[in-house]
This record gives C-alpha cells, sequence and structure tokens, in this order.
C-alpha cells in the first residue's frame, strides 16, 4: 500500500477496491524548494497529499507577509474554497523543501461520485475535518495565550521548528519573531 492509500484508509474507511481507485486517481509530482503550488489570484484545480517535504501556505499584504499553515507530510493542501467554488485563490502555496506529493486534479475530483459510491458521504467528513481544524486554530487564537500556542503547535508539529524559518512559525500563531524567542529563552531557563 502507498502512502496515499493507508492515509486514506485510516482517514476515510475505504474498503481496499474503493481505495485502490481513489488513490488511482493521485498523480506523483515533485516540487522544488521555492517552487510555486498555487499563487494568489489564480485558480486552484487540484487537491494534493504530501508524501514528503513541506509548503507554507501565505498571502501577501501591503506591509507584511502572513503565514496561515505550514503543510507537512502526510497532509492534503489545496485552496478549499477556490477549488469548491472556482473562486480566484487567496493563498500562495510554496515548497519550503523539495516536496513530493499526490495530486487529483478538479475534474476527476469532481467525478469521484461516478466511480465510488460512498465517495459523497467520505467528501462531507473531509470538508467536515477541514472545517473543524479551522475551528480549532480559531479556538486557540481566541481562547489561549501566546505561549499556550506555541506549545501546543510544538507538541503536536515538533518536527517544523528544525525545518522552518522561525518568522514563519511566529506569522502562524499570530505572533512577531520576537515574541516567538522570548517564549523559547523563558522554556530554556
Amino acid at each position: 500500500m502507498t502512502d496515499l492509500e493507508n492515509y486514506l484508509q485510516t482517514y476515510f474507511d475505504f474498503d481496499q477496491t474503493d481505495l485502490v481507485k481513489v488513490a488511482s486517481f493521485f498523480k506523483p509530482e515533485i516540487l522544488k524548494k521555492g517552487d510555486y503550488y498555487l499563487k494568489t489570484g489564480k485558480p486552484c484545480n487540484k487537491l494534493s497529499f504530501i508524501k514528503s517535504g513541506l509548503l507554507r501556505i501565505y498571502v501577501d499584504l501591503e506591509d507584511r507577509e502572513v503565514t496561515q499553515w505550514i503543510c507537512t507530510q502526510g497532509y492534503f493542501v489545496t485552496d478549499l474554497a477556490s477549488l469548491v467554488f472556482a473562486s480566484p485563490a487567496r493563498w500562495n502555496i510554496q515548497a519550503l523543501a523539495d516536496t513530493a506529493i499526490y495530486t487529483i486534479e478538479k475534474q476527476d475530483y469532481d467525478r469521484l461520485g461516478d466511480y465510488i459510491p460512498k465517495w459523497p458521504v467520505t467528501e462531507k467528513l473531509f470538508i467536515a475535518h477541514c472545517f473543524t481544524t479551522l475551528e480549532d486554530r480559531v479556538f486557540s487564537f481566541l481562547s489561549m495565550t501566546a505561549e499556550q500556542r506555541y506549545n501546543l503547535l510544538f507538541e503536536s508539529h515538533r518536527d517544523i521548528f528544525t525545518q522552518v524559518p522561525l518568522q514563519y512559525i511566529a506569522s502562524m500563531l499570530g505572533m512577531t519573531p520576537e515574541t516567538i524567542s522570548r517564549i523559547r529563552r523563558k522554556q530554556l531557563s
């Protein structure tokens, strides 16, 4: 079983036949460090699963860049609003390292229900998972201190702290690099 099939199986509970069908729509791709998966304003017509590497989702504002998330191995990546509603992408998505992904194009994604009878239920669970992940992030910003948000991210995604520039992590957590440095110094003492 491929990494993609393993992830799909644990997350979506497909039977083996449906699992192979769904996985067959995903094609391998390589993004080199610095390559863009997507640029703001362009349509996003694909959904990808990260086999290895790192992708940064961010937006350019007039006075700064804001990192929305760092995607790591085992996660899906897309601009969901653009994929589903065919609107221009809000986000830039760029490889922070050489990244191997499996990609399904929108036209194939839209046809999965023709091949997999239980796809509408599966897609509903996938979208619900995306929504609850967003809710968790909003909740953390509203209810946690900067240090608590830092600790939560560190415990759940420890690997990015050695692979991603500190300014991107700080931006993702809604703080300045100086604040994150202060938190780190405090924890070391």
